[in-house]
């Protein structure tokens, strides 16, 4: 057998409509949001790592640390997150056998997390994360679902997929809760006094 090849994507793509300006470059940590999401995800050690960019992209690029990262635009961002997935595919490396979905407002998701994920999934097709108060991100899934996933078309199309394919999904056990992200100003104020830091 061949050597698992695990890739990480990062949806970064929103368009941040109810914050009111990009939440990527929100500060956080001495650095911006999205910085730490991506900085995290290069601490997994993925043998490939994928950004989605939309909203902002140029602001994005100019301000956040992407080195080590291989960047996706997705101009059609407004569509949901399965739009960037769809972008992002096809930019995988063909020897890609397994995809870690990861959010790039949602800093609370370590590489301990990705790592327990990875381990604790066997072989299944799907798994997904289950804290103390429900499923949440980061995501794996095996190469029996990429072509699905370039194919998903709306919001929460990833969630659906999951009820879909209810028997191919492995829940693994993270204690603690869902990881909050950040969609309003008062997400990004409780993301921040969760995390301890400061935002500047």
């Amino acid at each position: 057998m061949s050597e698992p090849f695990v890739a990480g994507l990062v949806l970064a793509a929103g368009g941040s409509r109810r914050l009111g300006r990009p939440k990527q470059l929100l500060p956080y940590a001495g650095a911006t949001l999205l910085d730490h999401t991506v900085a995290s995800a290069r601490a997994c050690d993925f043998d490939q790592l994928i950004v989605a960019l939309g909203g902002e992209a140029g602001k994005v690029r100019e301000r956040v640390h992407l080195g080590g990262t291989q960047v996706v635009i997705n101009p059609g961002f407004g569509a949901g997150c399965s739009s960037s997935i769809a972008v992002a595919m096809g930019a995988l490396d063909p020897a890609a056998t397994t995809l870690v979905l990861m959010l790039g407002d949602q800093p609370g998701v370590t590489p301990a997390i990705v790592r327990v994920l990875l381990a604790a999934r066997g072989e299944a097709p799907i798994a997904v994360c289950r804290y103390d108060d429900g499923r949440g991100h980061p995501f794996a899934f095996d190469r029996t679902t990429f072509e699905q996933l370039r194919h998903l078309h709306g919001d929460k199309a990833v969630w659906r997929m999951l009820d879909e394919r209810a028997e191919e999904v492995e829940e693994v056990p993270i204690a603690g809760r869902v990881p909050l992200d950040v969609d309003t100003w008062a997400d990004y104020e409780a993301v921040v006094a969760a995390s301890g830091r400061s935002s500047a």
